[in-house]
């Protein structure tokens, strides 16, 4: 496959992951955006042996957008804690079909993850074995049908987004497990790893690494034309 490179140095590496891919490998035999990276390096760079590769977060398999992963162990380990310290700023864009009111919010919610189902469901209290969770959303933009919403992720729970817009009436379009009734083509959903910023862990650079949205989706496009335009 063709990976969508937005950034590459000798410690970082960041790709927009398309929608339907996993980040790391599972019991299935899919490809994986861990194992077509590692194939990357070891060929343009004529590595021998295993390539390293670390990889400090994940998306949801449905999800396409930004996954910054590690080239280097000194660079996994400051990724790690920056990821786990709060340090690194993740914005992202969802469409929805029941634009939400007020047009922009915090939310906050009790979140309970049921590993049976794999899901998670959002209570206004805190329940038995919840976590909370917070992220703010704006409209950025419209059409006829949907609104586009740009995402600040507070906190890291189990589909956190999908669950906490579900909740309040916004399922993500073509999120069949969270409420929206139809599909999308290609049996992804309409959520998108739009930007995330930090400092290098090695250089100390400010980073700021924006993925542009699926490409091949025409919903997408207008979207995302509509909200640069605005």
């Amino acid at each position: 496959m063709n990976l969508e490179v937005l950034y590459e140095d000798n410690h970082i590496i960041a790709i927009n992951k398309p929608v339907n891919m996993l980040v790391q490998p599972d019991t299935t035999s899919d490809a994986s955006l861990e194992e077509e990276v590692k194939r990357y390096i070891k060929e343009k760079y004529n590595k021998p042996g295993d390539v390293f590769l670390g990889v400090p977060h994940r998306l949801d398999r449905p999800v396409s957008g930004v996954v910054v992963l590690a080239r280097t162990s000194k660079a996994l380990t400051r990724l790690n804690e920056m990821f786990k310290t709060k340090q690194i700023r993740k914005l992202y864009w969802a469409i929805v079909k029941n634009q939400p009111q007020p047009e922009s919010a915090l939310l906050q919610h009790f979140i309970v993850r049921n590993t049976k189902t794999n899901k998670s469901s959002a209570y206004i209290k805190s329940m038995p074995d919840s976590k909370e969770a917070q992220l703010d959303y704006r409209t950025i933009a419209r059409s006829n049908n949907y609104s586009l919403l740009e995402v600040n992720l507070h906190t890291g729970r189990h589909h956190q987004i999908r669950c906490q817009l579900s909740a309040i009436g916004s399922p993500i379009k073509g999120d069949l497990k969270y409420g929206f009734p139809r599909s999308n083509n290609g049996g992804g959903i309409s959520l998108h790893a739009r930007i995330v910023e930090f400092i290098h862990p090695v250089t100390k650079l400010p980073m700021r690494i924006e993925a542009p949205v699926p490409q091949s989706d025409a919903l997408w496009v207008a979207m995302e034309q509509l909200a640069v335009n605005n």
